[in-house]
């Protein structure tokens, strides 16, 4: 899981190495590195190097992306001391993690009532026009400019 499969005895790993586990370019481990996130050891020729902990805090990292986190958002949480600043970084991110969920849930129900239905032009469909009475209704919500 996340690449975590390492004997905690095993030589600390290049840059190469942990990026293709967890399936990033290695572009990605060094900005995590400049801006805070990441601090591996350097060997000769000033090579990185991951140890069993550094892999820990990479699948951390690559978690709180799949969540929605900001990289300032996952320093801060994973340099909190106390449990309250863990708490507040959480909290930032619940609400908005629940509204992509019902966003995604209405999506997935707008998809499956057009696998569903059985006219040849699924806008013409009264069942998926009603689905989007409320987009139509509602204000444009774009930016300006799309």
């Amino acid at each position: 899981m996340l690449g975590l499969d390492v004997d905690m005895k095993s030589s600390p790993l290049t840059i190469g190495q942990v990026a293709a586990r967890f399936g990033l370019p290695t572009h990605v481990l060094r900005h995590w590195e400049s801006v805070g996130l990441l601090s591996p050891t350097r060997v000769a020729g000033d090579r990185r190097r991951y140890t069993p902990d550094d892999l820990v805090r990479v699948a951390s990292i690559v978690c709180a992306k799949e969540a929605g986190l900001s990289l300032p958002d996952i320093r801060d949480f994973l340099t909190a001391t106390d449990p309250a600043t863990h708490k507040d970084v959480l909290r930032r991110h619940h609400s908005a993690l629940r509204a992509r969920v019902a966003a995604l849930r209405s999506a997935l129900d707008l998809v499956e009532a057009g696998l569903n239905c059985a006219h040849e032009d699924i806008t013409t469909c009264p069942n998926y026009r009603a689905r989007l009475a409320s987009a139509v209704a509602a204000p444009d919500r774009a930016a300006p400019g799309r």
